[in-house]
C-alpha cells in the first residue's frame, strides 16, 4: 500500500470534519469486519449513504497529500491515451492524462493500489505520478476517452 502523508485514518480525518459520525462510523467499522476486508472504508461508508465521493475524495486528499483532478472535463491528447491500452485503463480505473518527460501524470480510482502502479509503470516505462478523483468522474472519462466494444 502507499504510503500517506497524514498518518490519520480516514475515518478519524471524516469525524473531525464532521461528516460522520461516531455511531455512523463505528457502524461502518463493523460492516467492513463482517464484510470483505478487502473493503476500504470509504468504500463501506459510500454504500452506506454516509458519504459523497467528493467527502471521500476530500478526506484522500488530506491523509494522502494526493492533488485531485476533475478529469472527465480535463482535455487528453490521443498520444498520451495510447500509452495505457483500453482493457488496462477500465480494468484499473485510472486514465493518463499528461506527460512530461519520464514522468506521467495518471488519475486513479485507488491511488493506493501498488499493483496497479507497478503494471502502469512497467506498461509505459514511465515514473507515475498520482492523481485522484471521484469514481463518477473516471467512469464519465473513461466513457469518453476509452469506449468499451459492444
Amino acid at each position: 500500500m502507499a504510503a500517506c502523508h497524514d498518518r490519520r485514518l480516514i475515518g478519524d480525518i471524516l469525524l473531525e470534519r464532521e461528516v460522520i459520525t461516531r455511531s455512523q462510523l463505528d457502524e461502518a467499522l463493523s460492516a467492513q469486519q463482517s464484510g470483505d476486508p478487502r473493503m476500504y472504508l470509504g468504500a463501506v461508508l459510500l454504500r452506506l449513504g454516509y458519504v459523497s465521493e467528493v467527502d471521500m475524495v476530500t478526506a484522500l486528499v488530506l491523509q494522502c497529500n494526493l492533488p485531485y483532478i476533475a478529469v472527465n472535463k480535463h482535455k487528453i491528447t490521443p498520444d498520451i491515451l495510447e500509452l495505457i491500452p483500453p482493457q488496462m485503463a477500465h480494468a484499473d480505473r485510472m486514465i493518463p492524462f499528461d506527460r512530461i518527460g519520464n514522468i506521467l501524470s495518471v488519475v486513479m480510482e485507488d491511488p493506493l493500489d501498488d499493483a496497479a502502479r507497478a503494471r502502469i509503470e512497467k506498461q509505459t516505462g514511465c515514473l507515475i505520478a498520482i492523481f485522484i478523483s471521484t469514481g463518477s468522474e473516471i467512469d464519465q472519462a473513461l466513457a469518453r476517452l476509452y469506449p468499451q466494444e459492444p
